[in-house]
C-alpha cells in the first residue's frame, strides 16, 4: 500500500501514464502543487486510472485560486489529512 505524491500538471501526460502503471490496488494519490489541476471536473479523464483513490491538498488548491472547483469525486485534505495519509500507507513516493 503506497501514497503517491504527485506534483506535475495535467499536460505532463507522460508522468500520469507512468504513474498509472504503477499504481497498485490499495495505493493512494495525492495531488500536490501543479497537480491540483487534474482536480479540476475538466481534467476527469487523466485521473480515471486511479480508481477514485484521488486526494488534493488544500493549501495548493487555495494558493493557485482553486478551491471550491474541484471535481466531487476527489477528496480534498489538508495538512493534517496528509499527514494521516503519510501514517497509514507503507510507502510514499514522489512523481516529479
Amino acid at each position: 500500500m503506497q501514497l503517491h505524491l504527485l506534483n506535475r500538471s495535467p499536460q505532463s501526460t507522460a508522468v500520469y501514464r507512468d504513474l498509472g502503471e504503477a499504481f497498485g490496488a490499495d495505493d493512494q494519490l495525492l495531488l500536490i502543487e501543479d497537480a491540483c489541476y487534474a482536480a479540476l471536473p475538466a481534467a476527469s479523464g487523466v485521473i480515471e486510472a486511479f480508481g477514485g483513490r484521488v486526494s488534493v491538498l488544500e493549501e495548493d488548491l487555495v494558493s493557485r485560486g482553486l478551491a471550491g472547483r474541484v471535481s466531487p469525486a476527489i477528496t480534498v485534505v489538508d495538512m493534517k489529512g496528509f499527514l494521516a495519509l503519510t501514517e497509514t500507507h507503507e510507502r510514499c513516493v514522489s512523481w516529479f
